[in-house]
């Protein structure tokens, strides 16, 4: 991995900061200007809840398949070019979507868009991360908060249009161009050259290993009788610590799919619940998502100092309780303005989940550099595969309201799996 510079950012390092602010900003907002067109596109094409949801899979579903295909692209196109190449690809599919007549053509448009959505995640956060180099202290938080004033913009946007009696093809239209040439204009100062460099060369690594071993051979025989005694307790050590690992990644996906799953039930049905089971407005709907993502976004902005002071167990264990209590008391209860609410504590609640469960899995043991981060990123985008289908299949069966207890759940999973999180350092 390329070290950059670690000296103050001169205006080239200001300029692609801006940049990358631009695109996490666009990729917030060009999916988020759909979700509130939801029940209008599900009342058209006359869907139940249960083809609803597997359609609504099909944008995770793009995001999984295309997910590994993004660092082959990145390697050869560059993380700038390839973040703007699919945000504008992300536009397109969003506005197919809108447009569709059918319930397949809505499907495979979402899926294009989340495969491009993916695409561009993964190559906005490897820009953003080259950028970081370069300052020489931690920004990619600050990135990921602008990708929620962008997802509220975007939610914006769409209740604005639903009040303006703009169709959909006019509005989605109108969020591809604009954005698309935001993006567009963004590349222009993002990072020149390579994202990375070529690793030291293997053959001198090679002889230099072979020299020390020649120089140490005889204390290495001299030794060897000991270190066949040692043999099975390090073995046993070894099972141990790998055992351990396992345990800890697997939490470590859970906690970060329970994060992801709250955000579905947010995207996928907050507006469906409020219009449908509690008879709002078009405009008081599209609210329940931009509520979500809006205090999301301020527990991103605090979560760093909570973290810093409590620790990350104790602020995951936090959120997981609020959006818990929160979610099941807006359920207990429903109201239009008490769902609102509880959408919203949930977004606060689950705010630092998918950033502590990536960090920890980073640093786990035994696990090459980048190994664990890349295990729980994948695993966690299945949280938004079976969460659509799953909600719907137990809507149809019960109720929307008892489909949206997964939120709840979540929470209280969190709560129980934050023990491997890092506590408050003394």
């Amino acid at each position: 991995m390329t070290v950059d510079v670690l000296s103050p950012p001169a205006q080239a390092e200001r300029q692609a900061r801006t940049a990358v602010a631009v695109l996490f900003f666009t990729n917030g907002a060009l999916f988020a200007n759909l979700l509130p067109r939801f029940p209008q596109i599900k009342a058209d094409l006359g869907i139940g809840n249960a083809a609803y949801g597997l359609a609504v899979a099909a944008f995770p579903t793009g995001a999984i398949v295309a997910g590994l295909a993004a660092g082959a692209l990145i390697r050869r196109y560059g993380s700038g070019r390839v973040a703007v190449a699919g945000t504008v690809l992300t536009g397109i599919g969003v506005l197919a979507a809108g447009l569709s007549g059918s319930v397949v053509l809505f499907g495979t448009a979402l899926l294009l868009a989340g495969a491009m959505d993916a695409i561009t995640d993964v190559a906005q956060n490897a820009h953003g991360l080259r950028v970081q180099r370069r300052y020489g202290r931690s920004i990619i938080n600050s990135f990921h908060a602008i990708w929620s004033i962008g997802a509220v913009t975007g939610g914006s946007m769409a209740a604005g249009a639903i009040a303006l009696d703009l169709s959909l093809g006019q509005h989605l239209l109108i969020s591809a161009v604009v954005f698309g040439i935001a993006a567009c204009v963004a590349l222009r100062f993002c990072l020149t050259g390579p994202d990375t460099e070529p690793d030291t060369e293997p053959d001198a690594e090679a002889a230099k290993e072979e020299t020390n071993g020649e120089t140490n051979g005889g204390a290495a025989r001299e030794t060897g009788a000991e270190s066949r005694e040692l043999a099975p307790r390090r073995d046993e050590k070894l099972r141990k610590t790998r055992l351990r690992t396992g345990y800890v990644l697997a939490a470590l996906v859970l906690i970060a799919a329970s994060g992801a799953l709250v955000e579905d039930a947010g995207s996928s049905w907050a507006a469906l619940y409020l219009s449908d089971s509690l008879h709002a407005s078009g405009t008081l709907a599209a609210s329940g998502y931009i509520a979500l993502v809006g205090a999301q976004f301020v527990g991103r902005m605090i979560g760093d100092r909570l973290v810093d002071r409590f620790g990350q167990r104790a602020v995951a264990r936090s959120g997981g309780l609020i959006a818990a209590v929160g979610m099941g008391l807006a359920l207990a209860l429903p109201t239009a303005t008490g769902t609102i609410l509880g959408f919203a504590t949930a977004g606060f609640g689950v705010a630092t989940l998918v950033p502590a469960a990536m960090h920890e899995a980073d640093e786990l043991p035994g696990l090459r550099p980048g190994s664990g981060l890349t295990i729980v990123s994948w695993l966690m985008r299945l949280g938004f595969l079976l969460s659509p289908p799953i909600v719907g299949l137990v809507a149809d069966s019960t109720s929307l309201r008892v489909g949206l207890l997964v939120v709840p759940l979540a929470g209280l999973m969190v709560m129980v799996l934050a023990g491997v999180l890092q506590p408050r350092r003394r």
